[in-house]
């Protein structure tokens, strides 16, 4: 950003005039990723959450850090997720994820995940983009591409 100040001075009216300018260079563009995320225990106690850093939240779950529900019940296993590119979209997915029944859940796990794979160690290998994304459920489901992301 910078400013440019002019400064005139009419001779007969002893008048000043102060003209000041600002710019401001365009920023770069940042691109931001959101995450709706469901957590399983092995004995299929659920978590849903939302998060921009998806593997780092994963990971903060897996520390099992005392007195939060999924280091009680042993959440830590990755089995569902989908990503948003505005935060708003992301929110009003996690509340109605969250609104909806267990089975509704289950459903939707079972769906892109039928045998409840921890997905967590196909997203250490793959960027956090939306394809890096599409490339660790591939990688965990080793099934064709439809061309559809739904997890």
């Amino acid at each position: 950003m910078f400013f440019i100040l002019l400064l005139f001075v009419i001779p007969e009216g002893d008048l000043l005039v102060f003209l000041l300018f600002c710019y401001a260079a365009p920023m770069a563009q940042r691109e931001y990723h959101f995450w709706v995320y469901i957590l399983s225990s092995r004995s299929r106690n659920l978590y849903v959450g939302m998060t921009n850093a998806l593997v780092a939240r994963t990971t903060k779950h897996r520390e099992h850090i005392p007195g939060t529900y999924t280091a009680r019940y042993a959440i830590d296993r990755l089995v569902y997720f989908e990503y948003f590119q505005y935060v708003a979209n992301a929110i009003a997915r996690e509340k109605a994820l969250k609104c909806s029944s267990r089975a509704q859940k289950i459903e939707l796990i079972e769906r892109g995940n039928p045998t409840w794979e921890d997905l967590f160690p196909g997203l250490m290998s793959q960027p956090m983009t939306w394809e890096g994304a599409q490339a660790a459920v591939k990688e965990a489901d080793e099934g064709p591409d439809d061309g559809e992301f739904e997890m």
